[in-house]
This record gives structure tokens, C-alpha cells and sequence, in this order.
């Protein structure tokens, strides 16, 4: 019997593959010449070798070779790391990287390679979209809604022109916009930020973006890009949202919503008042509706955002539709006079759990609202109060923090400081100081650690890992200083799969890598609908992902072997905190992505850029659903570690 078992034990042995006791991550969908390119090297019996190959994936012939192997020590079960700097290979192709017996997954070197990523981005933002929903082919949301806390309005006077009274409920037009996240919730804290990203990275990089979609977001060229209908579908809630003066509503429905998955077509959840939601009215009081209440403390943080995204949308809606350009125009105007009048922080309302956005700083939001209508209208009044309000936050306060409450210091980059930095005024170099300063933390926090990451795994890391990005990407604009761009690009890298997990963080892209297929999304888990383009949450330190309420995992974690430890991240629709699609994150992409649009310098990549495009013509096509058979279920992708 023993011979039995010992041949059973053998031929186990060799039959079960091993797992490899090397990783090399890399950023999946590609990198451009020349970028700064570093892959990271995970050993887990810690022997790092001492030379490192790339080889042509096409020829068979090695390209580039190197000794340079920066050993970072161990993350989690990996007694060894190591980073593998191939920067100075920059001719276009397709590669693989060979460390002893452990191979790269292919990469593509091309100048064009992210060029497509801006559009593929707001295939999310059109499926979040409230009242016609592009994607759905349907309507939601249709009745909202109705007014609460209308009474405690500061300067009210009980005869808001904009409410109708039906049925003795004080209701307001407030129909539109975009779903926040998985659940049906709308705020105009993370509508207008986003909003005013799509059109910050549109003014800043307009060739990137296409045209592709009518303004309803169906499939067809309208003669506008696809960035601009988009943020104009947020633009006109928010002018919804904010009839004008004092009157100003800020929140649709409220955790209530969280009772189910489902389309929100097919929202069932009563509040009380049959079709319609609540709205909820700004007044710089705490709010809560039952057992959890907010703590505001005045209107300025939430009036800085209207006036900040009204103000540049009255910019670029001016050529569009000048009657609403008009319209957006005044209203920024009395909006930020109306942040002035009340500060202080307007945070969203709780209801029946204790989770909400928990802003505590509003001067930022004052800040980009003064100097961007400084900018629109050439007032100095309003660059002279952007500086006063600018000086009063040098550093977004995350910023070398080791946690956070829920988006605390929101939104998680300050553009208004890069605004005044760039208008060549007398305090620029203050600003651009400023800026520097912040990003000095995040190099000294990331420095040690094998993927540069200085960022704190708090509840929406990969937000904060965008805007960190984003911003050494405006600091090297305006200085030319070098030393932030390998941070900067190992930031770019972690969203795209050189990270412990070896995982994009944004849903489909690349479509031949690794990314979430089980996010927390009803479109996916109920219907196996795609929700491409959205980023999704990222890790979370571990403490924190312990104490939350109702999270489960409903599937053994297939990144067990890769968790670092201190942090996780998990591929499963029941991690609401680490795998949901964010609306706002995946607007404020839109700066750093278009910035990296390139025009093709040679055949391959002329050829390269065409083929894109044809495969947009299409793939969009099924994407919206004018193919009668359904999407794939994701339970048909099977992911390798």
C-alpha cells in the first residue's frame, strides 16, 4: 500500500503545475518611447538575479539587456523585489521581458498606444447617465423630485420659484446626470468635479478626444467631441440643480437606494413619496434624514464647485449654445458670491448607515472658482481672492497622510493652484512651489517601496493615485524639474497592471490584459453587461477593509498569493470598497490620458492608429447595443496568475 501512495505522490508531483516563484509586472497596455519604463520584479525565495533581458517578441532576438536591478526588499509573500528600468530602449514593437526563468507578459512600445484611452473612458460615463440612459436605450429617474430641508435654506423666504407644489409635496425639475457610483445616488460635490475635469482635459488636450456619439450619447457624429456632450449632460443637472441666488440643491436620493441590485431602470425603491426621490437643498446645516447626520458647517464648499464647473463650461458651451453659455456665465457669478456669504464645508447626508462624503475643506473649492472666473472674465478681484484662498491650503491635505475619513479633502487635486501658477502673475512661482511641495511628500513616502507608490490605501486610492499623477504631470509642464517623472510614471503604471495584483484597474482596458470582470455593478453581476472604462475603487488597507459593514467576499480570493499585506485589493462584486467604478474617478482620468495623445511619426504607427479607429466603428456599435445578441458573460474570461 505504501508503494501505492508514493506512486500517487509521484505522479502528483509532476503532473499539478507549479506555480512560478517569479512575477515581473508590468504596465499591460503599453508604454511610449520616451517614457520612463520600469517593470517590477517579485521573487519568493528572494534571489534577485543580476541581469535582466527584453526580447522581440516577433524575432526572437534580444534588444536590450541590463545590470541595473534596484532591489526593494520584500512586500508580502515575496522575500524579494526589484525594479528593472528598460528606459532607454525606445524603438516601437512588441516585447516580453526574460528575468532567469521568469517571463513578462508581451508589451507594446508605440507613440500612439494610449491615444484611444480618453474615449474609451466616457463609455462609462455614458452608461452613469441619469434620465436617458444611452446604453439602456430607456429612461430612469424620470420624477425627480422632492424638496427636503427646503426650510432650513439660509435666505430663504418660502417662495423658491423653481419648486411646484403637487399633492402637497414641493417638488423641483432635477431630472439628468449621472449615477455616482453602482448605486443610483447623485451628488453635485462629485457630478460637478467631474464634470469640471472632462472640460479642464478637453481645453488642455482637444485633439485627443473624438467624435463618435450625438449629445444624447447614442452612437453617431453630432460635429462636437464626445468630451464635450458629456460634460454637458453634468452641466445641465447642475443647472438643474442650482436655480439660482441661494437655491441650491445638492443630492438626489440617499442610502436608502442601497437596498438591492438592479437596473436603474427598473428602480423599485420607494421613499416614501411613490416615483419620486428627494432632493436634497443646500443649507450649511447638518443633515440626515434618519439615524446619521452630516456635519456642515456652510455652502462655500459645494457653491466653489458649482461656480468653478459653471464658469469654465460657460467657456467652452459659448460657441455650442450661447444662451446657455449665458446662463452658466451668471450663475457662476452668484454662486461663488454665495460661497463667499456662507463658509464652510456642505457635506452629503447619511441616512440609515453611518457612510458619507465627509469633506472637510472647502477653501480649495473657492480657490478654483475665483481664479477660474478670474479666467473667464479678467476680473483681478477674483485673482486676488484665488491667491488669499490658495495660501490658506498650500497642500491638499492627503497628501502625506497615513488615512483619511471618506474623501475628506475632496476634490484629491487642487487645480486652482495650477491656474494662478500658470497665469505668470506675481505669486505663480509661489504656486508652482506649492505644488512641488506636495509632490516632494508623495516621492519621500514611495521612494522605498518597489512600485513607488506614496499614496495611502485609503477608501479610493486609485483616485488619489490619478490626481497625483495628474499633478506631476502639471508640475513638469510648468517647470520642465525631472525629478518627479519616474514616480510619475510608476503611478501611470500601477492603474495599468504593474502593481502587486498584476491587474489593470480600469475595466477593459486593455482588453488583452488582466482587469476587474466581477466589479461591484449590478450592470455586471445581475445582467453581464460590461462597464468598460470605469476605474474601480483600488486597494484599501487592510485594517480598513476589516471594520466595514456588510462587505464580503463571494469568491475564493484569486489574489490570496499577491495580497502585500498591509493593503487588498479583490476581483469580487461583494468588495464594495476596493472593486466598485467610480463616476468621478474616472472623469478626473480624462486630464492625465488625453495628455498622452500623440500623432503617429511613422507607418507602423500611422498603421497602428488607423486600425484603432476602424475597430472603434465597430466595436462601438455592440458596446451600445445595436447588436441583438447580448454581451458575453463574464463568467467566460478566466484570468492566469
Amino acid at each position: 500500500m505504501r508503494h501505492i501512495y508514493l506512486t500517487l505522490l509521484i505522479f502528483l508531483t509532476f503532473s499539478i503545475p507549479l506555480l512560478p516563484q517569479s512575477v515581473i509586472r508590468i504596465n499591460q497596455l503599453g508604454y511610449q518611447p520616451d517614457a520612463i519604463k520600469v517593470a517590477v520584479l517579485l521573487c519568493e525565495d528572494g534571489n534577485i538575479p543580476n541581469e535582466f533581458y527584453i526580447e522581440d517578441v516577433f524575432t526572437g532576438k534580444v534588444v536590450f539587456s541590463s545590470k541595473t536591478i534596484n532591489n526593494k526588499g520584500p512586500i508580502g509573500n515575496f522575500k524579494g523585489t526589484a525594479r528593472l528600468n528598460f528606459s532607454e530602449l525606445r524603438s516601437n514593437g512588441t516585447y516580453k521581458i526574460i528575468v532567469g526563468k521568469t517571463e513578462s507578459p508581451n508589451f507594446r512600445i508605440s507613440d500612439t498606444i494610449y491615444n484611444s484611452t480618453p474615449d474609451f473612458i466616457l463609455q462609462y460615463m455614458r452608461q452613469q447617465r441619469c434620465g436617458y440612459n444611452p446604453y439602456l436605450k430607456d429612461s430612469c429617474h424620470t420624477h425627480d423630485g422632492f424638496t427636503v430641508y427646503s426650510e432650513d435654506a439660509p435666505g430663504n423666504d418660502s417662495t423658491q420659484t423653481s419648486e411646484l407644489i403637487i399633492n402637497n409635496l414641493y417638488l423641483i425639475i432635477a431630472k439628468g446626470g449621472w449615477h455616482d457610483a453602482s448605486d443610483y445616488l447623485q451628488y453635485a460635490t462629485t457630478s460637478a468635479t467631474a464634470a469640471y475635469q472632462l472640460l479642464f482635459a478637453y481645453k488642455k488636450n482637444p485633439k485627443a478626444f473624438g467624435d463618435y456619439f450625438d449629445r444624447n450619447g447614442d452612437p453617431g457624429a453630432n460635429g462636437i467631441p464626445d468630451v464635450l456632450d458629456e460634460a454637458r449632460w453634468g452641466l445641465e443637472w447642475l443647472d438643474r440643480m442650482y436655480p439660482g441666488g441661494e437655491e441650491m440643491y445638492q443630492q438626489i436620493a440617499d442610502d436608502r437606494d442601497h437596498q438591492m441590485f438592479r437596473l436603474p431602470t427598473e428602480d423599485s425603491v420607494n421613499y416614501g413619496k411613490g416615483l419620486y426621490r428627494p432632493v436634497y437643498r443646500v443649507t450649511g446645516k447638518p443633515q440626515g434624514l434618519m439615524k446619521f447626520k452630516n456635519r456642515s458647517t456652510g455652502v462655500a464648499s459645494i457653491a466653489g464647485k458649482f461656480a468653478s464647473t459653471m464658469a469654465l463650461g460657460s467657456e467652452l458651451m459659448l460657441s455650442i449654445d450661447p444662451e446657455f453659455s449665458a446662463r452658466l456665465h451668471k450663475k457662476a457669478i452668484e454662486a461663488y458670491e454665495y460661497g463667499e456669504k456662507y463658509p464652510g464645508i456642505s457635506q452629503t447626508a447619511p441616512c440609515k448607515a453611518p457612510y458619507f462624503y465627509e469633506e472637510e475643506n472647502w477653501v480649495d473649492d473657492m480657490e478654483l472658482a475665483a481664479a477660474q472666473l478670474y479666467a473667464v472674465t479678467g476680473d483681478s478681484k477674483y485673482l486676488n481672492n484665488a491667491r488669499k484662498y490658495g495660501k490658506m491650503e498650500e497642500i491638499t491635505p492627503w497628501i502625506g497622510a497615513d488615512t483619511a475619513s471618506h474623501y475628506q479633502w475632496f476634490p484629491f487635486i487642487n487645480l486652482g493652484h495650477y491656474l494662478i501658477a500658470g497665469d505668470k502673475s506675481d505669486s505663480s512661482e509661489q504656486f508652482v512651489k506649492f505644488y512641488q511641495n506636495g509632490l516632494e511628500k508623495l516621492f519621500n513616502r514611495g521612494k522605498g517601496d518597489p512600485f513607488f507608490i506614496g499614496v495611502p490605501y485609503i477608501w479610493c486610492s486609485n483616485n488619489l493615485v490619478s490626481a497625483a499623477m495628474t499633478q506631476a504631470k502639471l508640475y513638469h509642464e510648468l517647470t520642465g524639474d525631472q525629478k518627479f517623472l519616474e514616480m510619475e510614471a510608476s503611478l501611470l503604471d500601477w492603474l495599468f497592471g504593474c502593481n502587486p495584483w498584476g491587474t489593470s484597474m480600469i475595466v477593459g482596458l486593455p482588453k488583452w490584459g488582466d482587469f476587474p470582470v466581477d466589479p461591484h455593478s449590478a450592470f455586471t453581476h445581475v445582467y453581464n453587461y460590461p462597464v468598460d472604462g470605469g476605474l474601480v475603487d483600488g486597494p484599501i488597507y487592510s485594517t480598513i477593509f476589516g471594520k466595514l459593514i456588510g462587505i464580503h467576499l463571494a469568491e475564493p480570493d484569486e489574489y490570496a498569493r499577491f495580497q502585500p499585506g498591509r493593503a487588498v485589493y479583490h476581483d469580487d462584486w461583494g468588495d464594495y470598497s476596493t472593486n466598485e467604478p467610480t463616476m468621478d474617478g474616472t472623469a478626473g482620468l480624462a486630464i492625465y490620458l488625453s495628455s498622452l495623445y500623440k500623432t503617429a511619426k511613422n507607418a507602423e504607427d500611422a498603421k497602428e492608429e488607423g486600425e484603432t479607429l476602424r475597430e472603434k466603428s465597430v466595436n462601438l456599435g455592440w458596446v451600445w447595443g445595436l447588436n441583438p445578441s447580448p454581451p458575453r458573460s463574464i463568467k467566460l474570461f478566466t484570468k492566469v496568475r
